[in-house]
């Protein structure tokens, strides 16, 4: 089985060249890589093609949220990519995500991809989820709800905000996947929820995904290695 590796570099680059050359340039070959929608909406399937032959290990970043039967179908055809993980929204339903799934079981050529359900998005917070999405519920009732269902699906793991991954790790036995990091003092940008490595550890993340802090550094291999050793210390120092 497929597995989650502790830090994902978000490619949050306009083109593969851009996203490729940047690897390349910062010494960062080989490392585990998140495409998201704007990447893989302009590069498509080429892009998943250049990154394996580079040896990355890749979440697949989509959020699919469709009927269960189009989700199906597209998960059957995103499998035979080869990635180790991808996502749906858990907000589409029980019926959507067991779709997802046998989607992914029958569309991989050997290891099925790990699915994961993103709760509650990082850029939402619980006046929105009242006055816009007319929930009436805590964002932590969501979330806690989200994650059960998934579960009950037989999703292997949830996105959510590090502030929700406690939550996760008590109510499920889910693995928790967490972005919005950030090194101390960095910038919170458009996400609400954001934490530094080592809190997101402590509050139970499994995995995270770290974009704009590695992206925008001085020396981006650099803070790579930096929020990879400070993730991975926490969690030594918490298990020991």
């Amino acid at each position: 089985m497929k597995k989650l590796d502790p830090i994902y570099f978000a490619l949050d680059f306009e083109s593969g060249k851009e996203a490729l050359s940047f690897l390349n340039e910062h010494s960062l070959e080989g490392i585990p890589v998140k495409v998201g929608m704007e990447l893989y909406y302009k590069e498509g399937a080429s892009i998943i093609h250049a990154l394996k032959k580079n040896g990355h290990s890749i979440f697949l970043d989509l959020k699919l949220h469709d009927i269960p039967e189009t989700v199906s179908r597209s998960m059957r055809s995103l499998a035979g990519l080869d990635i180790e993980v991808i996502n749906v929204h858990a907000q589409g339903g029980a019926e959507m995500m067991q779709a997802a799934k046998r989607g992914l079981e029958e569309g991989a050529a050997g290891e099925v991809p790990l699915l994961l359900a993103v709760t509650v998005l990082t850029s939402s917070d619980q006046k929105m989820l009242n006055e816009e999405m007319l929930v009436n519920h805590s964002l932590s009732d969501v979330v806690k709800h989200y994650g059960q269902l998934a579960e009950k699906c037989g999703v292997d793991g949830v996105v959510c905000s590090v502030s929700e991954a406690a939550i996760i790790k008590k109510e499920t036995n889910l693995a928790a996947l967490t972005p919005g990091i950030r090194l101390s003092g960095g910038e919170k940008h458009d996400q609400k929820r954001v934490a530094t490595p080592a809190v997101a550890e402590e509050k139970g993340s499994d995995s995270i995904v770290v974009g704009r802090a590695i992206r925008d550094a001085r020396q981006p291999e650099k803070t790579y290695q930096q929020i990879k050793e400070a993730f991975q210390h926490a969690k030594s120092v918490h298990h020991s």
